[in-house]
């Protein structure tokens, strides 16, 4: 009998998108023997789908063993790990555009896609899914505040152009540091003065892992998807130019699907199981975080590569985050959800795909 603290076949190995992990060992073949940068692209995406997936499964099973508060936090933190490992990996290229596209991507597809997806899904069994009112409207005012943080540099800059770039960056370093400050209190008030509010479910379907072998089968999985983003990035531009699209369109659609598939599958699996506050966190949860969070480290951790970071989006996505925060908030004010509503975000997201796609370089 296998050992209870080590990975094994049956207790990892539990979705059908594992079987894409083949890809990890070819996307390295691939890798060292310098082959088309179109077919390393395409591989690298889908060796992180399973890995990304198998991420949120590992932080899963360890939040039953420290409780509902702290694994939410966990979930929704090394949930956005791919998102961040690639970030960085195209922020140490000096890839800025990718960079705040594919942040701008991660944002729509939690609060677009994924929500729309696992509203769809759940409201297929389910006529009505309720969740926490409360809760929701607490997570959409605060998107709608990290939107703000994003407006704010964009309008100095049409504003105040003339003040410079040292400004500039100035500016985006000191909003980042208010984000992050927030971010911290949300933190306070989610987890100590209003936990109560935010209480999750922790219950698995199934025998939780071992503490061991989901901290185990979490640092495994989080150095493959370093590998396979760091990959991903080095053929980025090249690919992008063989499909005729510009950095834009890869990063807020093609890289912001590959880091969110973690999310994609855990919300739409529990939505599923009438687990609508769950499947909402995680979608809402996981923009914040991005906005918040992963957005002010990107912007301290360029000063590091010697290459700072503004907080500068296009007039597009600054327009794209912002009517999609809105919708979203008038979609969970009432505290109830059905697969029209899931159509709907699923429609805006793909009509701004396609604008995406559109729009010059």
């Amino acid at each position: 009998m296998p050992h209870a603290n080590f990975p094994t076949m049956t207790t990892i190995w539990t979705s059908w998108l594992d079987l894409l992990l083949v890809f990890v060992p070819a996307t390295i073949v691939l890798e060292v023997l310098h082959a088309d940068p179109l077919l390393i692209f395409a591989s690298a995406s889908l060796a992180i789908i399973p890995l990304a997936g198998m991420l949120g499964r590992a932080t899963e099973h360890l939040s039953a063993h420290v409780g509902a508060g702290i694994g939410g936090l966990l979930n929704a933190s090394l949930g956005n790990a791919a998102e961040l490992i690639i970030a960085l990996a195209a922020l140490r290229e000096g890839l800025h555009d990718v960079v705040k596209a594919s942040l701008t991507g991660s944002i729509l597809g939690n609060i677009l896609l994924v929500l729309g997806a696992s509203m769809i899904a759940g409201g297929m069994k389910f006529e009505r899914q309720k969740f926490n009112q409360t809760a929701a409207g607490m997570g959409a005012s605060l998107l709608l505040l990290a939107a703000v943080g994003l407006i704010i540099p964009a309008l100095f800059h049409v504003t105040a152009s003339d003040r410079g770039a040292a400004v500039e960056r100035e500016v985006s370093l000191e909003i980042s540091i208010v984000l992050f400050m927030i971010y911290i209190l949300n933190l306070i008030f989610s987890l100590k003065t209003h936990r109560h509010v935010f209480a999750g479910d922790t219950h698995l379907d199934e025998a939780a892992w071992s503490r061991k072998l989901a901290i185990s089968v979490l640092t495994c999985v989080t150095i493959l998807i370093a590998v396979m983003s760091e990959i991903l990035v080095g053929v980025l531009e090249p690919a992008a130019e063989r499909l005729g699209m510009t950095q834009v369109f890869v990063g807020v659609i093609l890289v912001a699907l590959v880091g969110n598939a973690a999310e994609h599958s855990t919300a739409v699996m529990v939505a599923m199981k009438n687990k609508m506050d769950l499947a909402l966190g995680i979608a809402v949860g996981s923009s914040l975080q991005i906005a918040l969070l992963i957005a002010p480290i990107l912007v301290f951790a360029s000063y590091l590569f010697g290459s700072p970071l503004d907080l500068i989006f296009t007039p597009f996505e600054v327009a794209a985050i912002t009517v999609s925060v809105l919708i979203v908030g008038f979609v969970s004010m009432d505290g109830e959800s059905h697969w029209m509503e899931g159509v709907m975000l699923v429609g805006v997201y793909t009509m701004l795909a396609i604008a995406f796609y559109f729009l010059p370089a």
